[in-house]
């Protein structure tokens, strides 16, 4: 077409006429040329590839920014999407590539190339007195951000671990309010003596997190191999780094969150209700040859519940415990800040309910946390972080383990509560389930505050590239204070014939426990003053080699002191303060400890090409725990890495692998978690055997005598530790899998020898560093995160075992190699093995038996088949109160801007015994026991 002396309108419409084309102009000139239909609508079209690949990317979810208006690519990477506006931007986000954000500036036509997302290699994660990339760590180290977490509603912090870390063993024996306080071991079990992890806060030691408010944490690392040794003397049971949120550069953020809970009881025992109880009895009465004491009419009275005076029919649980107990939790939090300032402050709370009726039982606490960061000039920073709580427990005069064993030793036959509303009788010793877990015994009441601040300042040496000083200093103080308060209380007892003038049963009253109310009260002081300085250096040389230095020194100081007073026969109960109660019996006592620390660490890294990688740590550790000449000790370890599918080799032939690493370990680390100065002679007040002693014509209570013998030779607890794994990622990084397997010798384990000393010395033989114990287990995770549509999804399955055994202690001489403790798990028990019931007594005359063994008991194994029963046929348990296997499951799903995760975690191999049951004339009986029970029939 040949034209002259017109503008680009008339030019292009011409062109274009009857040819179904169109255009558009946008700025710079700039002409777009499609269909009519496509540039009425706003339809973009377009195809993504793979960066490294140029392999067409199905399942690409592409996205309106600011709008739910999106689409996925297509088997071929192609997709087709309307737009409300060319100059809209659109998203184009894959799982394991980099997020790209496209401005279509008029376009309607893009070709996407998508890169993979190296940035999670590059993570870092929290090491020891520092930070490393995760894909140059050569230890066997975990990690979880915090917000993984946060799906998981507890009010104790500590209760959101169990199943979340390989290798992270966590236990929770109590759900009591204030005392559920889970029990962390890291890979089991491996002293006779504390096995408790270290914990470190921000850096800081021997800080507690049993009560940290979950809103404030930012991340946590597990180090369960020679990655501990820099904490050498303490670090024997592995490591637990916390680190709090800080600020960031901004507009000021803020996140409130307000949580509404309930908890209630897993399993509740099953006991039997009054008429199968005194089934039991006559059962019981039948079998010892006597009459049966309860008659059928009786029997029916109980089951019909028409006279609930004379034969009630108690169920302790639903007479004590309600449905549901309430929980809340709430937490409000404000971070931001500009280039030379960045703050993070939060306010936090909770509240606990117990799961009694009428309940004394509550914890309530109240948390603050304020984390400044300063830009004092170019090369320093200086960061100020204070924190603090106030708990506040409540409980009734007796503990939640005697409580149950009421509920479960009630007798069915007896009222919790009178059909007029007033306490019924005891049950035992005077108490009733019903009135001890209320305010009527008294109460045991506990406030404690705590308060933490950390000074950090942080300066870059200009004139040496790489060279950094770092220097903290922390004061944490806790103030406890106790006061149990203990008064009598009443109950209601009803001998069964005395009647008033209306025909009403006549109660009485009776008054249990102390005779007069009494008072003990506690308090508790102290402090811990953490001191170190750190020198980091990091530098590459010729881009190819990798180096990082790091040498420090640290000083812990603590002192505590305790202090508690006793008085008894107060004239009133509404008064419960110590001068108010009488002068006899009254009593006070106290105690003090300080404890010192000193020690000097360093770590050495090397990366060559990032591929092949080495780690040295050390630690020069001095305890005040140990004798002037045996108080310093050395912990080294060292770490490689190998990061193989770096290797061209394995780009070339398994390329399937984008990552894999090989890893090994070996280091000795200490534990000095051990009774202090057992290496001087202790001397007490001890009374003679009849209270008193005569001397010298004059009687005497009391005499300060020599409690046992020294042993100058106590040293650390050694733990040698070995470990080799692998991490690896596939499909770009979707799929994601590692594995361990660890095996830990611990020596100079602190036990007693088999012998003994006279028992007119009054003294007790000493421990002394000879008990040893092996450790070993595997571990493992796996995980796959993907997308499907704007459905995202992410699965992750870990799971450990550990099994410990002894390798040596002193045994007592003589014992059958079946009983000997050496070769067992540590806690290991002895048991009779139980192989059957006797049917009849061809049975009973037939087998080795109990004296008084009679059909329907219980058959023992003749162990060592001497044809009797007795201490030598009890066996060695493999099984204690410890899992040995551990795990769990996270699903995590998201579509658009909903999100939804379950969560499912197991442990397995351990073994817990029933205490409580005391059946039949001195309690109530579990129905399990009953359903199964033998019968002549």
């Amino acid at each position: 077409m040949k034209v002259s002396d017109r503008n680009i309108d008339q030019v292009l419409n011409r062109l274009f006429e009857s040819t179904g084309l169109s255009y558009k102009k946008l700025e710079n000139d700039l002409v777009v040329v499609a269909p009519k239909k496509d540039l009425q609508q706003n339809v973009v079209t377009g195809r993504v590839t793979d960066a490294s690949t140029g392999q067409a990317m199905p399942g690409v979810n592409i996205q309106v920014k600011g709008t739910t208006l999106g689409t996925i690519s297509d088997i071929n990477g192609g997709f087709s999407l309307t737009v409300p506006d060319l100059n809209a931007s659109l998203v184009f986000s894959f799982i394991g590539y980099v997020t790209q954000e496209v401005a279509l500036e008029g376009r309607i036509r893009l070709d996407i190339v998508l890169s993979e997302d190296l940035a999670r290699l590059d993570e870092v994660v929290v090491v020891g007195y520092g930070t490393q990339k995760a894909a140059t760590i050569t230890g066997a180290i975990s990690a979880v951000k915090a917000e993984n977490l946060k799906a998981t509603s507890t009010i104790n912090f500590t209760n959101t671990f169990a199943g979340r870390l390989p290798g992270l063993v966590v236990v929770t024996r109590s759900g009591e309010p204030g005392n559920d306080n889970s029990t962390m071991r890291i890979r089991g079990l491996n002293t006779l003596g504390d096995n408790s992890p270290l914990i470190v806060i921000d850096g800081i030691a021997n800080r507690s997190m049993q009560r940290l408010n979950p809103g404030d944490i930012e991340s946590i690392t597990v180090l369960k191999d020679a990655s501990a040794a820099i904490y050498g003397a303490q670090a024997a049971n592995g490591v637990i780094l916390i680190t709090t949120k800080r600020g960031t550069q901004g507009k000021p953020q803020i996140n409130i969150t307000a949580n509404q809970g309930w908890a209630m009881p897993t399993v509740i025992p099953k006991m039997c209700d009054a008429s199968t109880y005194a089934t039991l009895l006559n059962e019981i009465d039948v079998y010892a040859g006597k009459s049966p004491r309860y008659t059928q009419e009786q029997i029916d009275k109980y089951a019909s519940g028409t006279d609930p005076w004379a034969y009630p029919n108690t169920d302790w649980f639903d007479a004590t415990f309600k449905t549901a107990a309430s929980q809340q939790a709430g937490n409000m939090s404000v971070s931001g800040g500009t280039e030379n300032m960045k703050y993070f402050v939060s306010l936090g709370g909770n509240y606990q309910d117990a799961i009694y009726r009428k309940s004394a039982t509550k914890y309530s606490q109240v948390t603050f946390r304020s984390n400044i960061d300063g830009k004092i000039s170019k090369n320093i920073n200086l960061s100020f972080d204070v924190s603090g709580r106030q708990e506040n427990r409540n409980y009734p005069t007796r503990s939640a383990g005697s409580i149950f064993a009421m509920l479960m030793r009630g007798y069915p036959t007896s009222v919790a509560y009178w059909p007029t509303g007033e306490n019924g009788p005891d049950i035992e010793y005077g108490n009733n389930p019903v009135v001890v877990t209320t305010n009527q015994t008294g109460y045991d009441r506990t406030k404690r505050y705590v308060f933490e601040s950390l000074l950090k300042l942080n300066i870059t040496i200009p004139w040496i590239q790489g060279l950094s000083f770092t220097g903290n200093a922390s004061v944490d103080k806790s103030i406890e204070s106790n006061k149990l308060w203990e008064k009598p209380w009443y109950l209601y007892s009803w001998d069964g014939v005395s009647y008033d003038a209306n025909e009403q049963p006549v109660l009485l009253k009776g008054k249990k426990g102390f005779s007069t109310p009494q008072l003990t009260q506690r308090f508790s002081d102290g402090r811990l003053i953490t001191l170190n300085a750190l020198l980091n250096y990091e530098r590459t040389f010729n881009e190819v080699h990798d180096f990082r230095f790091l040498a420090g020194t640290e000083r812990i100081a603590g002192e505590s002191m305790e202090f508690e007073a006793f008085r008894k026969y107060f004239a009133s109960t509404a008064i419960d303060e110590l001068f108010a109660g009488g002068d006899s019996e009254k009593n006070n006592t106290g105690s003090a400890s300080i404890s010192a620390r000193l020690n000097y660490f360093g770590r050495v890294n090397y990366a060559f090409k990032q591929k092949y990688l080495a780690e040295f740590v050390w630690r020069y550790d001095g305890s005040y725990i140990f004798p002037q000449e045996k108080r310093f000790g050395f912990f080294p370890g060292v770490s490689v890495g190998w990061r193989i599918s770096e290797e061209e080799f394995w780009k070339n032939n398994l390329a399937l692998f984008n990552y894999f690493k090989l890893r090994g370990s070996w280091g000795q680390t200490g534990n000095d978690r051990i009774d202090t100065y057992q290496y001087l002679s202790s001397y007490g007040y001890n009374s003679s055997a009849n209270g008193v002693y005569t001397f010298n014509n004059s009687v005497e209570n009391k005499i300060l005598s020599e409690l046992r013998i020294p042993n100058p030779n106590v040293t650390w607890e050694v733990a040698n530790q070995s470990n080799i794994g692998f991490d690896a990622e596939m499909l770009k990084g979707r799929l994601n899998f590692s594995a361990e397997y660890f095996y830990n010798l611990r020596t100079n384990i602190l036990t007693y020898r088999n012998a003994s000393v006279p028992a007119s010395t009054g003294l007790t033989l000493p421990r002394e560093n000879i008990g040893k114990v092996v450790n070993q287990g595997f571990e493992f995770t796996i995980g796959y995160n993907n997308a499907w549509g704007a459905l995202t999804y992410d699965i992750s399955v870990n799971s450990g075992y550990q099994k410990n055994r002894i390798k040596f202690w002193d045994e007592t001489p003589g014992i059958p190699d079946y009983q000997k403790s050496t070769g067992h798990p540590m806690n290991s028990t002895l048991y009779y093995q139980a192989i059957g019931v006797f049917k009849d007594q061809a049975e009973v005359d037939a087998y080795p038996h109990w004296a008084g063994a009679r059909p329907g008991d219980i058959i023992f194994e003749d162990v060592n088949d001497d044809k009797k029963i007795d201490g030598l046929d009890r066996k060695m348990n493999y099984k204690t109160d410890m899992p040995t296997f551990t795990g769990g499951m996270n699903i995590n799903l998201g579509y658009r801007n909903f999100y939804t995760s379950i969560f499912l975690q197991w442990a397995a191999g351990a073994v817990v015994n029933r205490y409580y049951e005391m059946q039949g004339e001195a309690g109530n009986f579990l129905l399990s026991d009953v359903t199964g029970r033998w019968t002549e029939s």
